[in-house]
């Protein structure tokens, strides 16, 4: 068991019983006994609402609410106890367009199925141990999307404005 897991609260929103099963074994795999599971996700609010939940695990596929509806519905409304949860989405449909509509609804993570614990065990890590800002913007509520902590140190890659090209000739 890791140290402190054991404090932890997950909520686990699948419409699959099965892989709410597998994630929910996993979990106690890694020392995490506390956890609350939803078959769908307004279900998963009414939880998040009312019970002190750590993390979010939630697939990304459901029915009537898929989960970046529920991550949205997390960020932005007014009567969640924590909008600032760390909420890690599950999916089968990685192509990037995916996933940077997930990370613009405000998801912490994404992990890819077929899952595993080493690959479930990194994201609840990474939300514990390297936690990032939480942003609120009239576009965007959830945590920072920058994920790089040193500036940028190699060439320019534009030119300031007004300046000309590198490559143009000057006469």
């Amino acid at each position: 068991m890791k140290p402190g897991l054991h404090r932890l609260s997950v909520l686990i929103v699948d419409d699959n019983s099965h892989m709410i099963s597998i994630v929910r074994t996993m979990l106690l795999g890694f020392g995490i006994t506390k956890t609350w599971e939803s078959r769908d996700a307004a279900e998963a609010l009414e939880i998040v609402r009312h019970e002190p939940v750590d993390i979010v695990i939630t697939d990304y596929q459901m029915p009537l609410l898929d989960g970046l509806e529920f991550t949205r519905l997390v960020r932005t409304g007014d009567d969640i106890a924590n909008p600032f949860i760390p909420i890690i989405l599950l999916t089968a449909h990685t192509e990037r367009s995916r996933v940077i509509a997930a990370r613009d609804a405000g998801v912490t993570e994404v992990c890819a199925k077929p899952i595993n614990a080493k690959e479930i065990w990194t994201k609840i890590a990474a939300v514990v141990n390297q936690p990032r800002p939480f942003i609120r913007a009239r576009q965007y509520s959830g945590p920072d999307r920058r994920r790089r902590t040193e500036p940028y140190k190699g060439e320019d890659r534009r030119a300031p404005a007004g300046a000309s090209a590198p490559d143009e000739a000057q006469e």
